[in-house]
């Protein structure tokens, strides 16, 4: 039987530099990025080959070479064809498009996502209101509690139909916001120029103008994971999802409290507690009386004894001394070291670095 999207083709905005998720992207491109112990752009991919999209272009600049090299090792598994479009200037999120349409050109549909957002992905069932509408364009719309931090989406209810855009409202106008994921006719390309635009503010308002632009409303969880601290948000959205829907994923024993995930090859100390909201991963090691809380340990990274890491992201190969304390949306870099028995709070630290006195305030350790 033909999934829904069988033949489908996909574009994934990926060339950005992710200043925001630094110091992680200094050292791998943003799209590389583990989320939950799989690569962020991962989660995308696999999900468009479950509904049967058969050809992936990346859009790539940052570190290209290096998203090149570790999505080809992926493509036979997932049974897609992936391509690379290169932006030799940053293009925006509505350039890209031009700049790939030669990998894009045909008559059928076809996806467009945001690198950074994680979320269900119920892709097969934005295709069937893609197809019942049969208009230019779809864009995936989620629900926030405060309308007024955002650009809001103004649509009819019953149809999807939207009408217009506004940003950060100061009068109640809605409360569904772009949620990075679309479905495009191929009459949306002669709209765009190959120039740096914004597909959001240089492209959409004209659709919807011309009546053929309707939302479609995101069931469940969304966040967009390009920052610190929404990227632990989403990842505790994420863990809640894993409990509901395949809670056999989720670490159990004396040691867990609450939604956590544990690499297979990781090691877990005598006397440690380990959630709620934590991802460990590959090869990491957690010795005796470690605590760990909301926080992700990236691979190979080793944490000594008593050590205490909460609202953080630590990052590969680090080395965590005993009875530090971390805290405060702190993000190491790749291969840190941290001597014992430090306090850091909101540091934001390079990669390769050895950090010897505390940081009790937000710093940037070059």
């Amino acid at each position: 039987m033909d999934l829904p999207g069988s033949g489908m083709k996909a574009l994934i905005l990926a060339g950005g530099y992710g200043t925001r998720l630094r110091p992680l992207t200094l050292t791998q491109p943003k799209p590389l990025v583990e989320f939950a112990n799989k690569q962020m752009i991962l989660h995308q991919v696999e999900a468009l080959a479950a509904v049967g999209v058969t050809t992936v272009v990346l859009a790539v600049s940052y570190r290209a070479e290096q998203l090149e090299q570790e999505m080809g090792c992926h493509a036979e598994r997932l049974g897609v064809k992936i391509e690379f479009s290169q932006e030799e200037e940053p293009l925006g999120t509505a350039g890209p498009l031009a700049l790939a349409r030669a990998h894009l050109d045909g008559t059928d549909p076809f996806f467009v996502l945001n690198s950074d957002v994680i979320c269900d992905f119920p892709f097969a069932a934005m295709i069937d209101f893609h197809k019942s509408h049969g208009a230019e364009a779809t864009i995936a719309v989620t629900e926030v509690a405060e309308p007024s931090k955002y650009g809001v989406v103004v649509f009819e209810e019953q149809s999807g139909q939207i009408s217009e855009f506004v940003e950060k409202p100061q009068e109640y106008v809605g409360n569904k916001i772009n949620a990075g994921l679309y479905i495009l006719s191929p009459a949306v390309l002669n709209r765009i120029t190959l120039k740096p635009t914004s597909i959001e503010k240089e492209v959409f308002p004209f659709v919807a103008a011309d009546g053929k632009l309707f939302a479609f409303v995101l069931p469940g969880f969304w966040m967009d994971v390009g920052q610190p601290v929404d990227f632990l948000k989403g990842q505790t959205l994420y863990l809640q999802h894993v409990r509901k829907t395949a809670p056999e994923r989720l670490a159990a024993g004396p040691h867990i409290r609450g939604n956590v995930i544990v690499d297979a090859t990781a090691t877990l100390g005598s006397d440690c507690v380990i959630g709620p909201d934590v991802v460990i991963g590959a090869s990491v090691r957690i010795e005796s009386g470690v605590r760990l809380r909301g926080c992700t340990i990236l691979a190979e990274t080793r944490i000594q004894p008593n050590a205490f890491v909460t609202q953080s992201i630590i990052g590969r190969k680090c080395n965590i001394g005993s009875w530090v304390r971390m805290e405060g949306s702190s993000v190491l870099g790749d291969d840190v070291v941290v001597k014992e028995e430090l306090y850091l709070n909101d540091a934001q630290v390079l990669p390769n670095k050895t950090i010897s006195t505390s940081v009790p305030q937000r710093a940037v350790i070059m």
